[in-house]
């Protein structure tokens, strides 16, 4: 009792204090709810830079209550209304290429007529463009260069697909726009659940409006745009990173579709996409003694990695995975079985932490199923780095711009996808949010191949109300709006708060000299090194011949091993032992 009543007293001895510090009370009781995750993030933070770099782990930035974001800081200028007209005069060009690219629905690293169809679009817009960026087939990057000597400001345009999320475009119910028939194995074709054909459409209708103010108002600047494959799988960016591509840069800009509209300077996790391969002996279901299932040992991983949750994760980690191969029969014991991992965390050492632990997992799998085990690293990426100054910008043309203003049809159709996914019928976000400091405690969440870029150059990040509220990204309702009147409002939204923002970076130097002063002071202790391993190949897919001659591009790239090593199970049969006597 006596232990109680010290807790309680000590407890609002603490919360007083915080209050006192101008903290919301929902940032207070985030603060004593995780009592023992702060002690420990301040002792990670000490012998991690990365964490006290972003500062959202720390503790450091003020509570929203005693935080007013700046006005005033994005101004009206002859060149950001020539940018924003551009955009409204080439709204049914605009959003065409956004349905167009949802049409495709082009999965990771298979891009071929999306990418082609971006690289168009900005070739007419004046941009010269090249294939094969980091040696990815359906990466390019495209360039306007206006005068000498200004600065280089980076765009950052997706438009791959996610599997199983096919459906209808303006439909409010689930209704595949694909659906595979197979007698066993139903499913669905893939499917812009992520919003990618308006992210690529709407970077790519700034960087061309910001080309073609920079042209008529003589402002120097070199723009460019990196068309990247694979964000799906957090590939493309981050080896791009690691080889240069984005080397240069002054300031880089970037949206994702979102369910509100907002920026901010908050962090995201890193993260370490690993796939396991365990490999057995197969043989016939009814005469099983003496096979081994690699399905089995898959399973035991699967069950073994969940075990972690309660006292290997800390709140801001993420662990989860994906049988990707389980075999084909069940009276065929899987000689091959596959699973992929996603671990993710709120820096680059506390990834390799928890992947070090699911590592052992499957060894133990390995070991317990008598099969043997090996493993990939498909992608690696660092949690980004925020920057607050050009959050304030960004949110300040976000405020004087206006929120998307979406049609009734839009808006009907928010609230049909809601109703049929049990959510409260609120329709599309139609404001622009509120810009606040990030929690003091980082809690986790999703990542980014855009972070590793963040450690290299200025880079702000934003969102638009794309999907109804309460709703998910990687849905087939997101689908259903991407390609039909709410994604098409959201991405010429998107498109002017990017050309805005980067106009004004043209037309104001002293903002632009801001955002690098205070990445100098955020990376200052930390010296960014690839999370990817020695030696990593990205996976590639061989591309058609007719986008090979499209482009302009040979096979194989200079960076990848082809044909690719192929995996074969060399295991024997398991013994039972000697043979049994028999019975007399």
């Amino acid at each position: 009792m006596c232990d109680l009543h010290d807790h309680h007293e000590h407890t609002q001895q603490a919360e007083e204090a915080l209050a006192a510090s101008g903290m919301s009370r929902r940032q207070i009781m985030q603060l004593l709810g995780a009592a023992g995750v702060t002690a420990a993030t301040a002792t990670a933070v000490a012998a991690d830079p990365v964490m006290a770099a972003t500062g959202a782990a720390t503790g450091s930035v003020a509570g929203d209550g005693g935080y007013e974001p700046p006005e005033g800081l994005a101004q009206d200028s002859a060149a950001k209304r020539s940018a924003l007209a551009w955009i409204e005069r080439h709204e049914s060009r605009i959003t065409g290429l956004n349905d167009e690219i949802w049409e495709n629905a082009e999965l990771s690293l298979r891009e071929w007529k999306s990418s082609i169809a971006e690289a168009d679009f900005l070739r007419e817009a004046g941009f010269e463009v090249e294939f094969g960026t980091a040696g990815f087939p359906t990466a390019f990057t495209a360039t306007f260069s206006q005068g000498s000597g200004g600065p280089v400001i980076g765009f950052s345009g997706e438009y791959d697909a996610l599997p199983g999320l096919s459906q209808k475009k303006g439909v409010g119910e689930h209704d595949p726009l694909d659906y595979v028939h197979d007698p066993f194995s139903p499913g669905y074709g893939p499917g812009h659940g992520c919003g990618h054909c308006a992210l690529g459409t709407a970077a790519a209708a700034a960087a061309a409006a910001v080309a073609r103010a920079a042209k008529q108002h003589k402002l120097d600047v070199t723009v460019k745009f990196f068309g990247s494959t694979a964000e799906e799988q957090l590939i493309g960016k981050t080896y791009a990173v690691s080889e240069g591509v984005y080397d240069g840069l002054d300031a880089f800009l970037d949206w994702h579709p979102s369910t509100g509209n907002a920026t901010g300077w908050g962090s995201t996790n890193a993260m370490t996409a690993i796939t396991f391969t365990f490999l057995g002996v197969a043989g016939h279901g009814g005469t099983p003694l003496g096979n081994k299932s690699a399905l089995d040992a898959t399973v035991m991983m699967a069950t073994m990695s969940e075990f972690l949750r309660e006292e290997s994760m800390a709140p801001s980690a993420r662990l989860h995975w994906a049988i990707v191969n389980g075999g084909d029969i069940p009276n065929v014991t899987p000689e091959i079985s596959e699973i992929s991992y996603y671990v993710r965390e709120g820096s680059p050492a506390r990834v390799q932490s928890l992947l070090d632990k699911v590592i052992a997992v499957s060894e133990a799998a390995a070991k317990a199923s008598r099969t043997s085990v090996r493993h990939k690293i498909t992608s690696a990426c660092w949690n980004q780095l925020p920057s607050k100054s050009f959050a304030e910008l960004m949110h300040d043309n976000m405020r004087q711009i206006g929120p998307p203003k979406f049609s009734d049809e839009a808006q009907n159709l928010a609230k049909q996808l809601q109703k049929s996914l049990g959510l409260p019928e609120k329709g599309l976000h139609d404001k622009i949010a509120d810009l606040t400091p990030p929690n003091p405690v980082f809690m986790g969440g999703g990542s980014t191949d855009v972070a590793d870029i963040s450690w290299q150059v200025p880079t702000v990040s934003l969102g638009t109300a794309l999907a109804p509220v309460g709703s998910k990204m990687h849905t087939w309702s997101t689908a259903s709006c991407a390609g039909s009147s709410p994604g098409h409002t959201a991405l010429l939204a998107a498109a002017k708060y990017l050309a805005a923002t980067a106009v004004d970076l043209l037309t104001q130097p002293k903002l632009l000299k801001g955002l690098k002063e205070e990445f100098a002071e955020r990376t200052k202790d930390v010296d960014w090194k690839t999370a990817l391993p020695e030696g990593y190949e990205p996976p590639m897919y061989e591309p058609p011949a007719w986008f090979l001659r499209k482009t302009g591009q040979s096979w194989p790239p200079d960076n990848i091993t082809w044909p690719p090593v192929r995996v074969i199970s060399k295991e024997k049969f398991s013994s039972l032992g000697p043979d049994l006597e028999p019975q007399t």
